[in-house]
């Protein structure tokens, strides 16, 4: 059986890359056509619309920005609910989502036919492409299990985490340490560097000390050599951290560290930064001097 792809951009190509990879075929959108042909030299057969990928495939990945794309990926004019052919589908939804409202979209659209399985995947796009991303499953195990195939290509590890939106906040969580991270290492070697230290020198101590967390191994050539071309972008990242912020007041709980990097990222954005890889973050870092 074909599977679907909507949103064609970073993930979406990593996504595409495995998919095709594991000899699955591939029918895919996204509104810019320059991504289209991209998709099309990958080996994936592009289409120009959502309701296009929802007449060939039951089984659609959803990679788009954020919840309300992805509210309208299925419920707007032209979208998959639009074919109204009576079939039944499911879409993977791997965007860092709203918790509460895509529980909502899901309970809303399961009357049409349409089963939401949460498949948010923590990694870069890099990481994704290599199988290196772990997938962080919501929803029905049913569901889940007969989109195996494709779960077994775009991220072999994964784990079930509930219900529909229990992904999303599993993702939140996830992302708010990783971001964490992303910013000590980048505090860490402006630090150094301010010091004098050699920051490649340094970066190496830091893999060998009690300090060591993966993201110097998966963005410390980055930070070094001022590579922002992106895995995963300042925006992106931004959008998410937005959220974090929201349900932690809302749940009555501050995020003290986070809205620290909340400002750096704003501060990254204000320079012009939003589409550079969100190690990035050390730019801002650099600009912060007494």
């Amino acid at each position: 059986m074909n599977v679907g792809l909507v949103g064609l951009g970073l993930v979406g190509t990593a996504l595409a890359k495995r998919l095709l990879g594991a000899g699955l075929k591939v029918t895919g959108f996204d509104i810019d056509a320059a991504r289209r042909e991209a998709f099309t030299a990958l080996g994936g057969h592009a289409v120009t619309t959502v309701a296009d990928v929802a007449r060939d495939c039951s089984r659609i990945i959803s990679a788009v920005f954020n919840t309300e794309q992805l509210a309208d990926v299925i419920e707007g004019a032209g979208g998959v609910l639009a074919t109204a052919d009576g079939k039944k589908r499911t879409i993977l939804n791997v965007t860092t989502s709203d918790p509460d409202k895509v529980a909502a979209l899901a309970a809303r659209i399961i009357a049409g036919g349409v089963t939401l399985l949460e498949v948010p995947i923590s990694g870069t796009s890099e990481q994704i492409v290599q199988g290196d991303g772990v997938g962080l499953i919501g929803g029905d195990p049913a569901a889940a299990e007969a989109c195996s195939d494709i779960l077994d290509a775009i991220c072999p590890k994964r784990y079930f985490t509930g219900a529909v939106g229990n992904g999303a906040k599993t993702k939140l969580a996830v992302n708010l340490i990783l971001g964490l991270n992303r910013a000590a290492l980048a505090e860490g070697l402006v630090f150094a560097e301010r010091l004098g230290l050699d920051p490649r020198a340094f970066l190496e101590v830091a893999r060998g000390s009690a300090a060591y967390a993966q993201i110097m191994d998966v963005k410390g050539e980055k930070y070094i050599t001022r590579d922002y071309h992106p895995h995963g972008k300042i925006v992106q990242h931004l959008k998410d951290v937005h959220m974090m912020v929201d349900y932690a007041h809302r749940a009555g709980q501050a995020l003290p560290l986070m809205e620290v990097v909340q400002k750096l990222l704003e501060g990254n954005v204000e320079h012009g930064e939003g589409d550079f890889d969100n190690c990035a973050v050390i730019e801002e870092v650099r600009r912060r001097q007494c």
